[in-house]
């Protein structure tokens, strides 16, 4: 049977089916609903329930802790109404607000940065602009390749748009990038989505922690927040498998140079031999460097279990859950998945 949502100050009561979430039957509805990933991950939808009983799919417990659970949140993405329903959306932290918007561009330069990273940067059309916040990502399509989410890399008000792109099958957009992608080609982007964005009220200290290509929207953070003049000590940590995985250690190593307040530390997790380098887990390597992170603002992105293996740990350590933001770079197969488990 269907159920009546009521969402926040709306007049009338949307209609939602069962098997369908709060979030499928807002937008059907053309309620603009905040929203990210759609797939329990990102939190954008996170919700109060003010009346009325949902079921909640699988989610990252970093999208939705157990404390905020129990507290009356939900995420709409993963909320199947059990009966009549009233919700009211969260008015984000020190939310941004771009409009959304499709831009067409041009491939203007493409560089290997390892053996399965490709840095693609485009050109914007004259007159043309994309108005994002560090950290955030957009869906890219290129000619005959299906959607993909990626993060910029590039600062928001540099000229040209920056992605970093690891191949991660032998069909599908990244392959199409490594194997097929040249100087001119097209580019449709669309966005900006995500609240894994530079919090730039924020005075206290911060960390960020870039796995493999996570390391696009993390770059793109902390350069705006060097680049606004912010002072605080800046700890930037890259994990990777091996040598052969780091990359803009040169760019980023000289950057840390110019800003005494910016620390770079790359740590290998499984190095192939012998190395001078740090190892092991890097929400490890991390906590043998940092004590107390009370009043610290934490930002994470790469494979899933580095994200929430670094969330445990920024909390262990005592940085407040509201002073984390993550962003866990699912593949299409584990959102599939994710999207489709109980």
């Amino acid at each position: 049977m269907d159920y009546a949502i009521k969402i926040g100050e709306r007049d009338r009561p949307l209609r939602c089916g069962p098997g369908r979430t709060i979030l499928e039957a807002a937008l059907e509805a053309g309620v603009p609903y905040p929203h990210g990933c759609g797939s329990g991950i990102c939190g954008i939808c996170k919700s109060r329930l003010l009346t009325g009983e949902v079921g909640l799919t699988t989610y990252s417990e970093f999208a939705l802790t157990a404390d905020e659970r129990a507290d009356g949140l939900i995420l709409a993405c993963r909320a199947q109404p059990r009966s009549d329903c009233a919700v009211a959306w969260l008015e984000l932290d020190q939310a941004v607000r771009h409009p959304r918007q499709g831009l067409g561009c041009r491939v203007v330069a493409i560089e290997a940065a390892t053996h399965d990273i490709r840095i693609v940067r485009l050109g914007v059309p004259a007159g043309g602009r994309f108005a994002f916040s560090a950290g955030q990502y957009a869906s890219v399509t290129f000619v005959g390749a299906p959607p993909r989410d990626y993060s910029m890399a590039n600062r928001p008000d540099r000229p040209r748009i920056e992605f970093h792109i690891r191949r991660v099958s032998d069909d599908g957009a990244s392959a199409h990038v490594a194997d097929a992608l040249r100087v001119g080609d097209p580019v449709l982007i669309d966005g900006p989505f995500g609240d894994c964005h530079l919090r730039r009220d924020h005075r206290g200290p911060i960390v960020a922690i870039a796995g493999g290509s996570g390391l696009a929207p993390i770059k793109s953070i902390v350069e705006t927040a060097l680049g606004l003049g912010m002072r605080q000590p800046i700890h930037l940590y890259l994990g990777v498998r091996d040598e052969r995985d780091i990359y803009l250690e040169k760019e980023i190593g000289g950057l840390a140079r110019r800003h005494r307040n910016l620390a770079f530390t790359p740590i290998l997790s499984e190095p192939g031999g012998p190395t001078p380098r740090r190892t092991g887990p890097v929400a490890e390597g991390l906590a043998r460097d940092l004590a107390d992170l009370d009043g610290w603002v934490g930002y994470l992105a790469g494979p899933p279990a580095m994200v929430e293996a670094g969330c445990r740990e920024l909390l262990a350590l005592g940085m407040r859950a509201q002073d984390i933001h993550a962003d866990a770079f699912y593949s299409e197969a584990e959102k599939a998945a994710r999207a489709a488990s109980p």
